[in-house]
């Protein structure tokens, strides 16, 4: 049988491979990678048991809150917790919703020993924030019912304290004890700066606790710095020059010329 003129054959072995290439499935291109959930270990009580295993006990955690506002205190807590009534959900406290907060708040507070210290922003103001917070923290572990053996506190600085102390980088993350101590420091200071909303009314602490938001500088900037204010935070010294612009002093040669000129005319 002749084929139709101009059809070209293809060779038996060649069709074949190119009619199993056609059949296979062909390659799916690749998804993009989906963003995956990062998992956060909440803190453990095991540097606590670590110690206890030792014989030392008791063990206390001690956090602050508050070194970032533009007002209020710093506010420093130290807690001792119970190893057979640990409230369960403890965690940094910036991980946990307010009422989260409020709730463990109460639980802490019937199941362990804890204390509470405040830096004034008077006292911010004269020693800087960092030596003030880290007096607070000194004077929660000092007011503890029950003198502590050891204390871990949050951050890079060790506390003067009587007893052994361990600073822990991120330790409100990692050591549930400060986690406890973060929780007491900050529900106390917010509900002391809602109380300070109602002593000074115009400037939302009830609502940014103090912090630089843009409300916050709105009504820093309008009404200008409460005796709540401390007094060398930036923002803070922009509104007090505004505000209350203090007098331009005389240089030294106005002040020579002028006693000269008095003193000619007493002459």
């Amino acid at each position: 049988m002749r084929r139709p003129a101009g059809l070209r054959t293809i060779p038996g072995m060649i069709r074949g491979k190119s009619a199993r290439k056609a059949e296979r499935p062909q390659k799916r291109q690749a998804e993009p990678a989906k963003k995956g959930v990062i998992a956060v270990t909440p803190p453990s009580f095991r540097r606590e048991r670590a110690l206890i295993k030792r014989g030392i006990w008791p063990v206390a955690g001690c956090d602050e809150a508050g070194r970032g506002p533009l007002a209020g205190p710093v506010v420093a807590a130290a807690v001792i917790l119970d190893p057979d009534r640990i409230p369960r959900g403890i965690d940094d406290s910036k991980r946990l919703t307010q009422e989260q907060r409020e709730e463990l708040f109460e639980k802490i507070c019937a199941t362990s020993s804890f204390a509470v210290a405040y830096a004034s922003p008077a006292r911010i103001d004269r020693d800087n924030i960092l030596r003030a917070s880290l007096w607070a923290l000194a004077r929660a572990v000092a007011a503890l019912p029950e003198a502590p053996r050891h204390v871990f506190v949050d951050g890079r600085d060790r506390l003067a304290t009587s007893c052994d102390c361990e600073a822990v980088i991120g330790g409100d993350g990692l050591v549930k004890s400060i986690a406890a101590a973060s929780i007491i420091a900050k529900v106390t200071r917010d509900r002391l700066m809602c109380a300070l909303a109602r002593d000074c009314p115009g400037y939302g602490f009830e609502s940014h606790k103090g912090y630089a938001v843009p409300e916050h500088l709105e009504a820093l900037d309008r009404l200008g710095p409460s005796v709540h204010h401390r007094s060398f935070f930036a923002p803070v010294v922009a509104a007090r020059e505004k505000h209350f612009p203090s007098p331009v002093p005389q240089d030294l040669f106005s002040l020579q010329s002028q006693t000269a000129v008095e003193v000619s005319v007493s002459i």
